[in-house]
């Protein structure tokens, strides 16, 4: 053991001095304990204890040694060694186990990142990273992110829009876009489109513009319906509070710095968001949509014990994971359980909303918002 960790830090020349230093110190410490430790159960609880409290060294699969602050998780570890790793990475696999990202890591474990194509960065994972350049990167991601997808979004609300008027925006000759530019306050295309998909700049606004036409016609906001495919990413967000899914009816409020929020066409909240017309938008779900999307459910059920387990099993059999659970007791007799569910249609539901009604204890599951 004592040749392959001092060939691994032979192999890192680029590391700074001092960081070299300190992991040799690491090192020795591993050998000298190795050499005390009565046998290899004891010399594992040894290699546990943190032998500097502020970092933690651990190991690529190649035997390299990495320098961590201390509370670094899987994230960390794959921007460390490669920011494309960082990018695409999906899960971590910590001395041959496979853990979550989001895992606190330990001197002397062995990391390797397991990566995917379509993999790419959360906004979450901020909450979970504790390097610079981790957290540096993924707001990196995110922004360049949020504007490929509010590029794309712009465009689809300004051809939705100009369709009432038989052109698109490709069709838009260079004089009227400079002149509509100049009069929105707009830099370029680029900068229009972007405020449009954020609700800053309102698609029919934009339109009058665009077309010379501001009578009621060209402000009515009316337009050919927008079809939502699931894959517009963070430009487009499905409310929490009633949690639309393929198959339902469906609204989109365009809200100012939110960009394009859906609701069910039944949700209570745009009841007070019908006031403000011009931000409300047609939609329809696209014909092929391959994804799940996370809705909420609420499961009266006896108050006895082992009911948790029996809806737990009984959703893990048809291939569903609980994103979240929770109870709360109505009375002595019974227990409403909350469940945070991902389906791929408002079909897909009733079929899980049927397998849980005839589940023996169970009195009455009602389709809820994610709490």
């Amino acid at each position: 053991m004592g040749s392959r960790l001092t060939g691994s830090i032979r192999a890192k020349k680029a590391v700074p001095a001092y960081r070299m230093h300190r992991a040799r110190e690491w090192v020795q410490g591993l050998l000298e304990m190795q050499q005390r430790a009565g046998d290899s159960l004891e010399f594992i609880e040894n290699v546990k204890i943190d032998l500097f409290p502020d970092e933690v060294y651990v190991f690529t699969p190649r035997g390299d040694i990495l320098e961590l602050p201390k509370g670094s998780c899987g994230i960390d570890f794959a921007y460390a060694v490669h920011t494309d790793i960082g990018n695409h990475c999906v899960a971590a696999r910590v001395s041959n186990q496979l853990v979550p990202l989001s895992e606190p890591l330990e001197s002397g474990a062995t990391i390797e990142i397991v990566t995917s194509p379509t993999g790419r960065p959360s906004p979450s994972w901020l909450n979970w990273v504790v390097t610079a350049r981790a957290r540096t990167h993924i707001r990196h991601f995110l922004k360049d992110q949020r504007r490929d997808d509010s590029l794309a979004l712009g465009k689809n609300l300004l051809d939705r829009a100009l369709m009432a008027h038989d052109t698109r925006l490709s069709a838009i000759d260079d004089a009227t876009m400079h002149t509509a530019l100049a009069s929105l306050g707009k830099a370029d295309i680029d900068a229009l489109v972007i405020d449009v998909a954020l609700g800053n700049t309102l698609p029919h606004i934009a339109v009058a513009h665009l077309t010379n036409r501001y009578d009621d016609a060209a402000v009515s906001g009316e337009g050919a319906t927008l079809g939502i495919r699931g894959t517009e990413g963070v430009g487009v967000a499905y409310a929490k509070c009633c949690c639309p899914l393929p198959g339902d009816a469906i609204q989109g409020y365009l809200g100012q710095e939110r960009g394009l929020v859906v609701h069910r066409d039944s949700c209570r909240n745009l009841v007070d968001l019908r006031e403000q017309r011009d931000r409300l938008m047609s939609l329809h779900w696209d014909e092929d949509i391959d994804r799940t999307y996370p809705v909420g459910l609420r499961v009266q059920v006896e108050n006895r014990r082992g009911m948790i387990a029996v809806l737990a099993t009984r959703l893990s059999s048809i291939g569903l994971n609980i994103e979240r659970i929770a109870t709360q007791n109505k009375d002595i007799q019974f227990t409403f359980v909350d469940l945070e569910l991902q389906v791929s249609s408002r079909i897909h539901l009733a079929r899980v909303m049927k397998r849980i009604r005839i589940i023996e204890g169970v009195l009455k599951v009602t389709r809820s918002a994610r709490r």
